[in-house]
């Protein structure tokens, strides 16, 4: 099979190449990947990959949708259905486990950082990673929910109370989790102010539904919260850039508000800033990814047609070096995907 393999840190480190297909343990399902989307952890293990325990070569990816190709005799899953992937190994016997919070299993492995990932013709996974879809699922949007969306959905509906007109700020919007945030606190009926630059990003958002756009090249972010809050700032906070812009959310959080991060794309050493802490009584949330139960929510959801992920751009597996390009790129806005079962000749989308 045809997989997009890490063989050294840097951007000349990935190539597609050929190599067998994966071993299905019992219990475990052979899929045939459809589609993935690129993550910011994808460029993390390309160009570092520090204090995630892993081995070169390594297929990289983590989320994806496919359909079963091989399962046990006795599965619930058949040949031919089409399954999106929950990308953990997870033990089912750990306290947290046990807990129903499967992200911080003890032992747990994610796809493309501990194991073998997602950018393959083929993968394998135990049975209860998979969730079922309808076969006329949209595969490119469906391929961005097991990560950037499934992140959001905790961020928005797991770390903190969401009424309808509580006032949410995304930070950064035009990342894919940070747009999916952006998507799924209106689905929450929240009032969302988002920063991000350019006309073009600025017109996308307005068109979208959120109270204000910011465009934090040309605005003081602070002072505008302040003026559309009535000057009591947001309730939530979303922040992903990390130091560039953490004394900025600060500030911008309302008091006994909360501040969210799942990513620290400038740094992650900002200033505390204690006072601020304690004085205005904020809390401070980290979160990766979600549970089963939110896994499945999140896809119900999709399902139901409450939210659509937006898709900036659409490559074939032999190019996933400019599908990490673009990824990288200041105009992207939403989700770069990898179409895997893209014919040969097929050109970005």
């Amino acid at each position: 099979m045809k997989a997009a393999i890490l063989h050294r840190r840097g951007a000349d480190g990935v190539a597609v190449t050929d190599v067998d297909r994966p071993h299905r343990p019992q219990g475990w399902a052979l899929v045939r990947m459809l589609a993935a989307s690129v993550n910011r952890v994808d460029l993390y293990m390309r160009d570092n990959g520090a204090g995630i325990t892993h081995a070169l070569p390594q297929i990289m990816g983590v989320d994806g949708i496919g359909e079963i190709e091989e399962t046990d005799a006795r599965s619930t899953f058949r040949k031919g259905e089409r399954v999106i992937l929950y990308p953990y190994e997870f033990c089912g016997t750990c306290r947290h486990c046990l807990a129903g919070n499967q992200p911080l299993c003890t032992s747990a492995r994610v796809l493309g950082e501990h194991r073998d990932g997602t950018f393959a013709e083929f993968v394998t996974l135990p049975e209860a990673s998979l969730r079922k879809v309808p076969p006329e699922t949209d595969v490119h949007q469906a391929a961005a929910l097991g990560v950037a969306y499934l992140t959001a959905w905790r961020m928005i509906f797991g770390k903190a109370t969401i009424d309808p007109g509580s006032v949410v700020l995304i930070v950064g919007a035009g990342g894919g989790v940070s747009h999916a945030a952006a998507q799924l606190a209106l689905v929450a009926g929240a009032r969302v102010i988002v920063t991000t630059s350019g006309a073009e990003k600025t017109a996308h958002f307005r068109a979208t539904g959120v109270d204000h756009v910011i465009d934090y090249k040309t605005e003081k972010v602070v002072d505008t919260v302040m003026q559309h809050t009535g000057g009591e700032g947001a309730d939530i906070v979303i922040d992903n850039v990390g130091e560039a812009t953490w004394g900025q959310s600060l500030r911008c959080t309302a008091r006994g508000g909360h501040i969210v991060t799942c990513g620290a794309t400038t740094g992650g050493n900002p200033s505390a800033e204690l006072q601020r802490l304690f004085i205005r009584q904020l809390s401070v949330h980290g979160s990766t990814m979600g549970n089963l139960e939110e896994f499945r929510r999140l896809v119900r959801a999709f399902e139901a047609g409450r939210f659509a992920p937006h898709i900036d751009s659409v490559y074939p597996l032999d190019r996933v070096n400019d599908a990490f390009a673009r990824l990288e790129h200041p105009g992207r806005v939403g989700k770069v995907v990898i179409d895997i079962s893209a014919p040969a000749g097929f050109q970005e989308q």
